[in-house]
């Protein structure tokens, strides 16, 4: 059921983010009767959706981060070295939900079945045009369950009510509604335009530092606490009981408001051109990433993933950062900590695909705070997978669980002493066709009011330092610390 709530009145001075003709609404209402038509015979309710252009030079990020209403549903995902690719959505006309060990599945079962049903127009077969669903997942299957993630199930794909899809300049909206039996389609409709028609055109926030108030830093565990958990995480890879943990911290940023959304991922969108800049908005919380790391993408039966383990920082003078990346690249520890994360990735693919194939050596990639090793994979599929399918095959690498998994992963919660929720979950969005786009949510923060709540993690090998790897999430924290404290 739509939770939209329609402000009063748009400025009158202002032209809508979307336009709309009369055609188009007309549009949406025909597509509306037949979904009412199509549920009375199912028993099931049914999409309806039009897709239109929108004007080319609409910021869709900043006018949805902008736009959004208190409590609605909203969403960013975007990626500036992928020809300015953005989806940004706004409400909810349903949520696809589910916890336990078939999270994955019983949403992608949902998500086919509405997506199948779905009265709509024909898309162009752009990149996250027409009827989507966005959203993520927690790293664990019962993640999320605390309540500072109150609002993020541990699976949890929303259907919205508008879709603002952007790339190579040009930008296009989806309007959706949900229609059952009973309902009365020009009330939906009516409903979800005068949503649409309040929404305006607006450009990103700056980021305005508060004079009057210092905000605290604190680890939410001691720091004392993360190194002996390092520690006990290379006992046990000497002991033989894995060769790999992943092991995550917590900092939180209080003692004042927290920064609004909306100009926090305007900067990271516009400093972190290799990284996927996303927010997911719940309620009152806002959880958001600037990641560089590509869980998988799906176009057809063509899948690229990134292997991404291995990490150092960067500097302001190009001799030193350059030397920080030839460091990386000769370090063993980080070698053998990125080979396994490459094999395994390879492994999972090759059980579905004609080929694939993987860069003979990693490279040097610069992203956020940090310097990583990478290696992009790519494979053909051998038939018709859907994303929310690889998401499932390929949730969590090593890179940011452990190896083998059965051995390390029950021991994260356990070292770590906390709820991760999304951070290192995967978050994206999947279309009409089964395409789609997940990234790990790295260099993450959980927002709410009050309280920003940051989270780093490392790969623990049997070379690993507890100091050097506390100093590791350092590095990674400073993309997103400096902006919320600021």
């Amino acid at each position: 059921m739509s939770s939209t709530v329609v402000p009063e009145s748009r400025t009158a001075d202002r032209e809508p983010a979307v336009p709309l003709t009369p055609a188009d609404r007309d549009r949406l209402l025909a597509h509306a009767r037949t979904a009412r038509r199509r549920a009375t015979r199912s028993g099931r309710p049914v999409l309806a959706a039009i897709t239109v252009d929108a004007p080319p030079t609409l910021d869709a990020m900043a006018t949805v981060a902008s736009g959004r209403l208190p409590g609605e549903a909203w969403s960013v995902y975007g990626q500036r070295d992928r020809d300015g690719q953005v989806l940004a959505t706004l409400g909810c006309v349903e949520a696809l939900e589910a916890e336990g060990p078939e999270r994955f599945r019983l949403v992608a079962r949902a998500w086919s079945t509405r997506s199948a049903d779905a009265v709509a127009d024909a898309g162009a077969g752009e990149e996250a045009e027409g009827l989507v669903a966005v959203g993520g997942f927690a790293f664990a299957d019962d993640g999320a369950s605390t309540l500072a993630w109150d609002g993020f199930a541990a699976a949890s794909l929303v259907v919205p009510t508008l879709a603002l899809a952007g790339r190579s300049g040009r930008v296009r909206a989806t309007i959706a509604v949900l229609v059952r039996a009973t309902d009365d389609p020009e009330e939906l409709v009516g409903g979800a335009l005068a949503r649409v028609d309040v929404v305006e055109p607006a450009r990103a926030p700056l980021l305005d530092p508060d004079p009057a108030s210092r905000a605290r830093i604190v680890s939410a565990l001691p720091p004392a606490h993360y190194e002996h958990a390092v520690q006990s995480g290379v006992d046990r890879i000497r002991a033989g009981a894995f060769e790999k943990i992943v092991l995550a911290r917590e900092v939180q940023v209080a003692g004042r408001a927290t920064p609004d959304p909306a100009a926090v991922i305007g900067v990271l969108h516009e400093a972190y051109e290799g990284c996927v800049v996303l927010a997911v908005g719940r309620g009152d919380r806002t959880f958001i990433a600037a990641t560089p790391e590509l869980l998988v993408r799906r176009a057809g039966n063509r899948v690229a993933t990134l292997a991404l383990a291995g990490t150092t920082g960067r500097s302001s003078d190009p001799a030193v950062e350059t030397h920080l990346g030839e460091h990386l690249m000769r370090s063993a520890k980080n070698r053998e900590e990125h080979a396994i994360v490459v094999r395994r990735i390879v492994e999972r693919l090759d059980d579905l695909a004609i080929w694939t194939t993987a860069a003979p050596r990693p490279e040097v990639v610069k992203a956020a705070s940090a310097q990583h090793l990478a290696t992009p994979i790519r494979a053909h599929l051998a038939t018709a997978v859907g994303v929310l399918d690889l998401v499932e095959r390929l949730h969590p690498t090593p890179a940011v669980g452990g190896f083998p998994e059965p051995a390390a992963l029950p021991l994260i919660p356990a070292l770590e002493g906390m709820d991760r929720g999304w951070y290192a979950g995967p978050v994206g969005w999947i279309d009409a066709t089964g395409d789609g786009d997940f990234s790990v949510a790295l260099r993450s923060a959980l927002l709410e009011p009050e309280l920003a709540r940051c989270f780093a993690g490392v790969g623990v090998v049997e070379g690993s330092d507890p100091a050097a790897e506390l100093a590791e999430t350092e590095i990674k924290l400073q993309a997103l610390l400096p902006l919320l404290s600021a």
